[in-house]
């Protein structure tokens, strides 16, 4: 069940990002809808929404995306081409309604990733091999499905991003205010105040 989720994201991602045609919101949208479903089946993440659920969503979003700020300034210094990279992610969705967008990442791509990514593949590894090994795993197959689209800066932010929402799941095993945390940031970096972009 496990390996067949981890091969169902990578289809899922490679259509998303290694076949050109069609618009990148409507495939991300499908691919992301489709392992949640497969996730939910096999297995059927607990989630329980509290007031502090939204509050540490929220610092935790906040957290994150000053970390992602702060990462553009020193991007360059690692990546040659940075800062390109990161206009081409945004040119992604070129075309598309930012409502439309903000939309689909709260009540879709957000939700859906963290039931599959965290709820079932890094709760299942870390019930396999342990919680470091399960993290550490889950946290590497989550940039390396976003290898599919070449860019490396979105593959370094795949893999800062499901390192910090792996390791706060790993710590308290509670995926509610993780979906907040990941609705939050993706609506505010990708819709309200892109870094970068101005």
């Amino acid at each position: 069940m496990t390996l067949f989720g981890i091969l169902l994201a990578a289809a899922a991602w490679f259509a998303t990002f290694g076949i050109e045609a069609g618009n990148f919101w409507v495939k991300i949208g499908i691919s992301v809808a489709c392992v949640c479903v497969y996730a939910l089946i096999v297995e059927r993440p607990r989630l329980r929404f509290r007031a502090t659920s939204i509050f540490f969503g929220a610092i935790s979003a906040a957290a994150l995306y000053g970390i992602f700020y702060a990462g553009y300034a020193l991007a360059p210094v690692l990546v040659p081409n940075a800062h390109a990279h990161v206009g081409t992610i945004y040119a992604l969705g070129e075309g598309s309604s930012r409502v439309w967008v903000c939309l689909l990442l709260v009540f879709i791509t957000s939700p859906g990733e963290e039931i599959f990514w965290r709820g079932f593949l890094q709760e299942r590894l870390m019930r396999t091999y342990g919680v470091l090994p399960g993290f550490f795993a889950a946290t590497a197959l989550y940039g390396a499905v976003h290898v599919f689209s070449g860019n490396s800066m979105l593959i370094l932010s795949a893999l800062v991003a499901g390192g910090f929402w792996g390791f706060l799941y790993a710590l308290g095993r509670d995926l509610a205010p993780l979906i907040v945390s990941h609705a939050l940031f993706t609506a505010v970096i990708f819709t309200l105040a892109p870094i970068g972009q101005a």
